[in-house]
């Protein structure tokens, strides 16, 4: 099997339900800076948002075709006839969805050539597996975080369904080796679990070591959506008994979303501040552009990202993007060993990574960057220079391009 004969190049099919929310702008920059000899097709399920944020040249969404069209294959008219008119249940509608998904990828495949199917989120990857094996695509999967740790404890049947997955599936990429290991133990073989960071534009993220003036006030930033597993009840609660010994401000960039669980996280939030009288040394400025959050970045000293496992099993799976962002612009970070945060922030470097729900550690780490101010340069220097050869978007594009090259190639 080669590349497409007219082109010289291998055609890769991406699938996702949607393309493409604010808070995954990563996976645009994944695609966005693969080499020129990667084509990329994005097969959107459900709705397209934001596309002039995140514009790429061949967007496929099932939603501006006649669903009907897809259900049944294409040569069995007489079905096709039956299903359109009928009014159907929720779930009957769903499984017809998914149906027509699954003809619509691989449909779209076929018809662009392509060798290799990239699915992003595990559980896409289970339900792309039919479109797979359809279009005689090699088929690569990324988990991202949510798909590894929470949905097989909310839902159970999901770890059968991995089982599957993993079976059928060629290849199945993770952000560290946190993850790597949290795959394993859903039941993939080893040999098929590869590492692959996600990247940043780190050539356009100036590098700005801070340094604090104890004659002014130690700016501490805090930046997440409103979600359990941010663990920014403890960063407040840490805040709240240091502010007697050093003078803070504050500034939280996020809000909650229209979940009651994220709701309910912001009154968690806002309840901490109220018991520690925070709310006068706070600025919560909401959900900011990515632009304004990087302006914000080098107004404050410290980076706070207490992450947790939330009590339903969510996790960051990988680490956050925005603490691999606050690493490159020279900002100390004070977080957890949560999952692959640990890969990011280097411990063995200089350990500012506490247990987490560990509030005593985080008013000690913080403290302790308040006290040897003169180790800032090196440990800001080191984590951009990590940065740097591990996470540069450019390098990373590189890599995904060779994974794919090598999988097409693979029992050809």
């Amino acid at each position: 099997m080669t590349n497409h004969p007219s082109t010289g190049k291998l055609i890769v099919v991406h699938s996702l339900l949607y393309w493409l929310p604010l808070t995954e702008n990563w996976l645009y920059h994944q695609i966005q800076h693969l080499p020129y000899d990667i084509e990329s097709h994005v097969v959107v399920g459900k709705e397209t948002e934001n596309r002039d944020q995140f514009s790429l040249p061949n967007i496929h969404c099932l939603a501006d075709r006649p669903m009907w069209r897809y259900v049944a294959k294409s040569k069995d008219k007489q079905a096709r006839s039956r299903i359109a008119p009928v009014r159907l249940s929720g779930k009957v509608l769903g499984k017809l969805q998914q149906r027509a998904y699954s003809n619509f990828l691989a449909q779209t495949a076929r018809e662009n050539g392509a060798r290799v199917l990239h699915s992003h989120f595990g559980n896409q990857g289970w339900l792309n597996v039919r479109a797979a094996r359809q279009a005689g695509l090699k088929h690569i999967v990324t988990f991202y975080g949510k798909d590894v740790n929470q949905l097989p404890v909310i839902d159970p049947r999901w770890q059968q369904r991995y089982r599957v997955l993993f079976e059928q599936v060629d290849c199945v990429l993770c952000e560290g080796p946190h993850m790597a290991q949290c795959i394993v133990d859903l039941g993939c073989s080893e040999r098929k679990v590869h590492v692959h960071h996600l990247g940043i534009k780190v050539d356009e993220i100036a590098f700005k070591p801070r340094v604090w003036d104890p004659s002014g006030p130690l700016r501490v930033l805090i930046a997440a959506t409103f979600r359990e597993k941010k663990g920014i009840p403890y960063a407040l609660e840490a805040l709240g008994r240091l502010q007697h010994q050093v003078p803070l401000k504050v500034t939280i960039i996020g809000d909650a979303t229209g979940e009651a669980r994220s709701q309910a996280e912001k009154r968690r939030i806002l309840a901490v501040m109220e018991e520690h009288q925070l709310k006068p040394h706070v600025n919560m400025l909401g959900y900011q552009s990515h632009a304004a959050l990087h302006e914000q970045a080098y107004k404050h000293h410290i980076f706070l990202s207490p992450s947790v496992t939330a009590s339903d099993g969510d996790t960051e799976g990988g680490a956050p993007i925005v603490i691999i962002e606050m690493v490159a612009t020279g900002m100390p970070i004070v977080s957890t060993t949560h999952c692959d945060i640990p890969g990011v922030v280097q411990p063995d470097l200089v350990n500012l990574l506490v247990e987490e729900r560990d509030v005593d550690g985080l008013v000690r780490y913080i403290k302790w960057l308040i006290e040897h101010r003169e180790q800032w340069p090196n440990i800001l220097a080191a984590g951009r220079k990590h940065v740097e050869a591990e996470f540069d978007v450019r390098l990373q594009g590189e890599q995904l391009a060779e994974i794919y090259r090598v999988t097409a190639r693979e029992r050809e």
